[in-house]
């Protein structure tokens, strides 16, 4: 497959970042079809010329080890042809003998909109079933539901120039400072250039983006809604409503007003069901009340709830009560997990939805959207949403799913049983970049797809933004890009006429006309004037906000500025919301797990857990974990726990965390059974949804604490990848191979028949004990290199990690050498920076600890001197630490 064209000769290509739904723009250098370098598109309206660390490292995720090649039937590597032939009479066999609703696709953020659209078109069209969704669902649907029903469209109000521009920022259930960093980088600038710019953050646990917070509301988790209810009553009664604007342009404000009155009548009411302070709740409330421009933020933590869709309501019931909407400043602003979140759902990539936000509500959309594709076997009601269609799976209803770009093992709640699921499932295809995923590993028949600088297509970021995430290297192998298999796929099926596209830009052409179809502005998402667009215009698309109209041909900045909504009579709906608890309380010996992201990686860690820098910040699963319930459960910091849910477990390392609240505990999302080897959250997290959207409440479920009782623990480097023989290991990408780090609840009878069970090549060994057994250290050579280090012990202290000595691997290593490796001392010339602080630049505690000591006072003269800080800001948060 070859380069687009018009890309061969350059040696700098503009594109889109991968990773969050910020949709950085991003300028990648290339030399010998390799990306060299990456950097932020100046000109991007979404970043300016910012990187966070992931986006940076583009270019070092870029040559994976475990990057899939060919197609794989039974693990067998075969053309592709017979790949898609054997799944497409699978298929075929299924359908004929089991009717369409048998066989489903489950797709992910991290497809094109181009991909996402022929698929839909393929399963809601053709194959006859919408059993078709997404990853998304996991993140966003309850957004999505909120917006429908409040504005009548899945439409975000504002744009990102808002949060800068707003007197009153608010950020709901958002770590925005390791989630979305470079929006966060742009609000802590335009703080510093107007510090009345006043931050106020929502959230259980006091994390990195209070930083920047004037006041952080540590609420009690799933309270949300209460906090809004309350907010509401105390609007009416300080009369600081916008009459006028709900006059003239909404319904149902009364009926809101006396839901939320009926069950928070008064503040004190709200700070109770919150768990707040009260005068603290009443200055945010007059904030709100005072402050004629007010954006309000929502992410994962409103959204992935039981109650998350009236979580959203209640939240924009507040804006639209006050009519902060719709103008520079004053928005509720919904931002996406995802690079390509909204992309999938304008083209109708959930399973209750049509293409082109059009949906099975309503049949005259039906009919557009058969009449249009030319369907001979339309969809004509909703299929099932994630969680469900996975439970058919696991009944024996679905026999058969695709699953695109994404690690459902992983992700998807009660993720053992899911594992189950796919174990019997009669047919399971997977499509990837990655061949070993968790869920790859489950597959009858793995694809090989294109990844980011082999893609080429477009994405829409949180704010609407559509940008082209170019394809300037040619693919690896044999593989393909998704629609252009799931195309060929269609043919097998017998509708290859319908899906002879010859280029990427004839599926979008096709999109933004179905998008202007009969609309007239009812439909929040048109890109009708970008249904002409030639094949030059459409690879240099620079990037632009839906609507695209011949009203608006240089796209839309804001929605809803003239006070009229996508609903049938223009008005915007307010919902009466009864808030509700989480869904499961915890029992008395239990705390409440929250899951989420941390700052340098990346979902399942497929592509960003081989880049050695982005692990050295955090590189093992943990337990934050409040003071006082480290005492209770007999706990101590940096030694193991384990987390319990029936027969789940999660194994974490103890963090001390006063940023907790008492009685909870947070876990990161992103560990799995390639990384280690009992710590995936989501095996914990139980498959309860709220009933509108389907979205899992991941934030909210109550598991078991207790110690995990270790005879040894200790670390292994190894320059080849292996699987320990013991009960607990992590791993962790180094430069030169890998760290594992170990424990377990009985000790080897000896040390080196263990080591030598795991590398038999090995005969070059050096090693040193103690008499009584406490420690043991060996380091095994090949040829003079050093290829493997072993360090135990019985307790703690006796098995110090060095930082110094992960460098040392993979190279050639003298006698010397081989005498500091096994005191563990580093030698001459060698430097311990200690744990890595700031990613970009790998500056370690050590090496900040002594600039502060040789006269560093702030994290401004730090990034001066040692460049920490500097690139993506990420750290700056930690770094303020230091000057505590």
């Amino acid at each position: 497959m070859s380069m687009p064209e018009q890309l061969i000769a350059s040696d700098t290509v503009n594109t889109t970042c991968c990773y969050c739904g910020v949709g950085c723009g991003v300028t990648a250098t290339v030399a010998n079809q390799q990306v060299v370098s990456v950097s932020g598109h100046q000109q991007h309206p979404a970043n300016k010329g910012r990187l966070c660390v992931k986006g940076s490292s583009l270019h070092e995720t870029q040559q994976s080890p475990d990057r899939l090649l060919s197609p794989m039937l039974h693990g067998e590597p075969v053309d592709w042809d017979t790949a898609l032939g054997y799944g497409a009479d699978k298929f075929r066999a299924i359908i004929e003998e089991h009717g369409p609703d048998a066989v489903a696709f489950y797709l992910s953020g991290q497809l094109l909109t181009e991909d996402y659209y022929v698929a839909n078109k393929l399963m809601k069209g053709f194959i006859g079933t919408a059993n078709i969704d997404t990853n998304s669902r996991l993140c966003m649907a309850s957004a999505v539901v909120a917006h429908k029903r409040a504005f009548g469209s899945d439409a975000v109000p504002g744009c990102y120039e808002d949060l800068e521009q707003t007197d009153l920022l608010i950020l709901v259930g958002s770590n925005m400072a390791y989630a979305h960093p470079v929006i966060y980088q742009r609000v802590a600038k335009a703080k510093e250039e107007r510090p009345e710019l006043k931050v106020v953050v929502l959230d259980p646990r006091r994390t990195a983006t209070c930083e920047l917070a004037d006041v952080h509301l540590p609420l009690r988790p799933g309270t949300d809604a209460f906090f809004f209810n309350g907010l509401l009553n105390f609007l009416a009664e300080q009369n600081s409503l916008d009459a006028a604007f709900i006059r003239d342009h909404c319904t149902g404000f009364d009926e809101a007003l006396a839901a939320a009155r009926a069950q928070v009548p008064s503040l004190n009411a709200a700070a109770g069901h919150c768990g707040l302070d009260a005068q603290e709740l009443a200055q945010v409330y007059h904030w709100f009340a005072g402050t004629d421009k007010v954006v309000t933020v929502f992410s994962q933590g409103v959204n992935q709830s039981s109650s998350g869709v009236d979580k959203g309501n209640a939240l924009i019931n507040c804006h639209l009560a006050t009519g902060k909407i719709g103008r520079p400043g004053a928005a509720p602003f919904s931002i996406t997990g995802q690079p390509n979140a909204m992309g999938g759902r304008e083209v109708g990539g959930l399973a209750n939805q049509l293409a082109a936000h059009m949906g099975y509500d309503n049949p005259d959309d039906i009919a557009r959207v058969e009449a249009f594709w030319q369907a001979p076997n339309m969809a004509r009601k909703e299929g099932l949403k994630a969680v469900d269609m996975f439970r058919a799976i696991e009944e024996g209803k679905i026999k058969a799913v695709w699953i695109m770009a994404t690690n459902p093992a992983v992700t998807l709640p009660e993720a053992g049983r899911v594992r189950r699921a796919l174990e019997q499932c009669e047919l399971v295809i997977v499509s990837d970049c990655i061949g070993n995923t968790d869920t790859a590993k489950l597959a009858h028949l793995v694809l090989p797809a294109t990844t980011w600088s082999e893609k080429h297509g477009t994405v829409t970021n949180s704010e609407r933004c559509i940008s082209v995430q170019k394809g300037f290297l040619s693919a690896p192998g044999e593989a393909r890009h998704d629609w252009q298999i799931i195309c060929e796929f269609a043919g097998k099926l017998g509708y290859g006429e319908h899906f002879t596209y010859p280029h990427q830009v004839d599926i979008f052409r096709e999109h933004a006309a179905l998008s202007a179809l009969d609309n007239n502005g009812q439909r929040g998402f048109n890109i009708g004037a970008l249904a002409a667009i030639d094949r030059a215009e459409y690879d240099n698309l620079r990037p632009i906000r839906w609507p695209v109209t011949t009203e608006a041909p240089a796209g839309t900045d804001r929605l809803f500025t003239d006070g009229r909504f996508f609903t049938p009579d223009g008005r915007a709906r307010f919902v009466p919301i009864q808030a509700k608890a989480p869904g499961l309380a915890p029992a008395p010996d239990q705390v409440v797990m929250n899951t989420g992201r941390i700052r340098d990686q990346w979902h399942t860690m497929s592509r960003t857990g081989t880049a050695a820098k982005l692990l050295g910040h955090v590189d093992e699963p943990y337990i934050d974990v409040h003071p006082a319930d480290i005492q209770r459960f007999g706990l101590t910091p940096g030694d193991l726990a384990i987390l319990g849910n029936g027969q789940a477990r999660y194994y974490g390392r103890v963090k001390e965390a006063a940023s907790q609240r008492q009685g909870e505990v947070f876990v990161p999302m992103h560990w799995n059974q390639k990384y280690a080897l009992a710590s995936c959250a989501d095996d914990l997290v139980n498959a309860l949804v709220d009933p509108l959207s389907g979205q899992p409440e991941f934030k909210h479920t109550p598991v078991t604490v207790k110690p995990f009782t270790q005879a040894w623990n200790g670390f292994l480097l190894s320059t080849g990848d292996i699987a320990p023989a013991c009960e607990y290991w992590a791993k962790i990408t180094l430069a030169g191979g890998y760290k594992f780090r170990l424990a377990d609840g009985r000790l080897p009878e000896d040390w080196l028949a263990w080591l030598k069970a795991l590398y038999p090549a090995i005969t070059d060994w050096v090693r040193v004990s103690d008499s009584g057994g406490q420690f043991f250290r060996a380091a095994g050579f090949i040829d003079g290199v050093l290829s493997v280090v072993l360090s135990t012990a019985t307790d703690k202290k006796s098995a110090p990690e060095m930082r110094w000595l992960e460098d040392q691997l993979n190279t050639r290593i003298d006698a010397n050498a081989r005498f500091a490796i096994l005191a563990g001392t580093p030698g001459a010339g060698v430097e311990d920076v200690g744990a890595i602080i700031c990613s970009c630049f790998q500056v370690g505690e050590k090496t900040i600890e002594k600039a502060i000591a040789d006269g560093c006072g702030s994290v401004e003269t730090l990034g001066e001197r040692i460049k920490c800080g500097t690139n993506c800001g990420s750290c700056i948060p930690e770094l303020k630490g230091f000057f505590k």
